[in-house]
C-alpha cells in the first residue's frame, strides 16, 4: 500500500489518543526524565508529535514507521521525554509485526531480542550495579515485548484466516460433490424411464399404426389387444417408479427391481408384441448354474435385453430375434441379435437414447459392450448386441 493511502480510521484514532495524552502530561510538567542535552520545555512535544504522525503510518506503512519511529524515540531521549511517545512506539513495533511482510514478522523479534540483551549487558558492564538491570527489563518491554505479542497476534490471525478457507474449500466441494450425486442421479432415473416404458410406448405405436391402417376386424381386434396389455404392463412399471422416488413416503410400495429370472416372460411378451411383424423371439440360457448374481448385474442385464428387443420390434426386418444368456468364469454374457435392413408396415422412431444408456449401464459395472450390424455368412447381416458383464461383487462400479 503506498504511502499516500487514506489512513485506517483506527490508526487516526490511536494518533489522536497519543497525541492528546502527550499533551496532557506536558501540561502537567510529566516527564520521564531530567537533566538532557536538550532540556528546553518546548522541545519534548517534537518527538510526540512525530510518533503521533507515525500512527498514520502504522498499517499502510509499517517498516517506515518503525525506522523513523526508532530514531525519533532515540532522539527522545535527549529531551525530558514523554510517557506517551514511548507507548505509541510500542504500538508501532507491534503494528510493524501484525501487518508488516512474513519477513519482517520473523526478523523484528529476533532483532528486538537482541537489542534488548546488548542493552542489558552494556549497561551493567557501564554501571556494574544491580539497578541496571532495570534498564534492560524496560528496554524488553518497549521492543520485545510489542513485538512477541505481534507474533501472537499474527499467528492467530493467520490460523483463523486458514480455518476460513479450509471451510470455504471443503463447502466448495460439498456443493461440487452434491451436484455430482443430483447429476447421477437424474441420468440414473433416466435410463430406469427410457428402460422401462420405451419398450411398452413403442408397441403401442406400431400396433396402433397397424390397426389405423388396416381394416381388417381381425386386426383390429389382436392390436387393440397388444396394445392394452402393454399399457397396463407401462402403467405398472410407471408405479414402479414412482414408488421408487416416493422412498420415504407412506404409499411407497415399489416392486421388486427386475432379474433375470423375469425374462421367460419378457421374451414372451416381446414375441406377442412383435409377431404381427414377423419376427419370432426365443431364448437360450446355456449357464450351468443359472443362480442368482448380485442385483446390479441383473437388473443391468435384464435392461440390455429389454432395450434390445424394443429395438428389433421397431427396427429389425421379418425373422428371429435370438436372445442369449452365457457365463464365463467371472463374466455373464449377454447377446440379442435380429436379421438387419429394412421390413414392410409400420415402425417407430428411435432416438439412440437406449444405446447410451445400455453402455452407461455397462459402464458403471466395469463391463464391455458392443452394438451394431455383423455378418451372418451368406451375405446376410444381423444386428448384434453382446455385453459382458463382471458378475463378482468386488469389481461392481456402483
Amino acid at each position: 500500500m503506498s504511502l499516500s493511502a487514506r489512513p485506517h480510521r483506527h490508526d487516526v484514532l490511536i494518533a489522536v489518543i497519543g497525541l492528546s495524552g502527550g499533551l496532557v502530561l506536558w501540561l502537567t510538567g510529566l516527564h520521564t526524565q531530567n537533566g538532557r542535552l536538550l532540556d528546553a520545555h518546548w522541545v519534548t512535544l517534537v518527538p510526540l508529535a512525530v510518533m503521533a504522525g507515525l500512527e498514520l503510518l502504522r498499517r499502510s506503512a509499517p517498516r517506515t514507521a518503525l525506522v523513523v519511529g526508532t530514531l525519533t524515540l532515540v532522539a527522545d531521549q535527549f529531551t525530558t521525554g514523554s510517557l506517551a511517545t514511548v507507548l505509541m512506539f510500542t504500538d508501532i513495533v507491534y503494528a510493524a509485526v501484525l501487518y508488516g511482510t512474513p519477513a519482517a514478522a520473523r526478523r523484528i523479534p529476533v532483532a528486538t531480542f537482541l537489542v534488548t540483551v546488548a542493552v542489558t549487558i552494556g549497561f551493567l558492564a557501564w554501571y556494574r550495579t544491580a539497578e541496571a538491570l532495570l534498564i534492560g527489563v524496560v528496554t524488553g518491554l518497549v521492543s520485545f515485548g510489542p513485538a512477541i505479542t505481534g507474533v501472537s497476534v499474527r499467528n492467530h490471525r493467520d490460523a483463523a484466516e486458514t480455518a476460513r478457507l479450509r471451510a470455504d474449500q471443503t463447502a466448495l466441494l460439498a456443493e461440487m460433490d452434491r451436484a455430482q450425486a443430483v447429476t447421477a442421479e437424474r441420468s440414473r432415473m433416466a435410463r430406469e424411464l427410457h428402460d422401462m416404458v420405451a419398450n411398452h410406448l413403442s408397441a403401442i405405436a406400431i400396433h396402433s399404426t397397424a390397426a389405423l391402417s388396416i381394416d381388417e376386424p381381425d386386426t383390429s381386434r389382436d392390436a387393440l389387444g397388444v396394445i392394452r396389455q402393454n399399457s397396463v404392463d407401462g402403467l405398472a412399471e410407471m408405479r414402479r417408479l414412482i414408488g421408487l422416488l416416493r422412498a420415504g413416503g407412506a404409499d411407497a410400495r415399489p416392486s421388486a427391481a427386475p432379474t433375470l429370472a423375469s425374462l421367460d416372460a419378457l421374451v414372451e411378451q416381446a414375441g406377442a408384441n412383435s409377431a404381427s411383424s414377423g419376427l419370432t423371439v426365443t431364448l437360450t440360457d446355456t449357464r450351468e448354474e443359472p443362480g442368482r448374481l448380485p442385483a446390479p448385474v441383473e437388473l443391468a442385464a435384464y435392461r440390455i435385453v429389454q432395450e434390445s428387443l424394443t429395438n428389433a420390434l421397431k427396427h429389425a426386418a421379418p425373422g428371429p430375434v435370438a436372445v442369449g444368456l452365457g457365463r464365463s468364469g467371472n463374466l455373464l454374457t449377454v447377446e440379442v441379435s435380429s436379421v438387419f435392413g429394412s421390413r414392410p408396415g409400420p415402425r417407430a422412431p428411435g432416438s439412440g437414447s437406449g444405446l447410451v444408456g445400455m453402455r452407461e449401464r455397462v459402464a458403471l459395472l466395469g463391463g464391455t459392450i458392443e452394438a451394431g450390424p455383423v455378418s451372418a455368412g451368406g451375405g446376410t447381416k444381423i444386428w448384434q448386441v453382446r455385453a459382458e458383464l463382471p458378475v463378482e461383487e468386488g469389481t461392481l462400479g456402483t
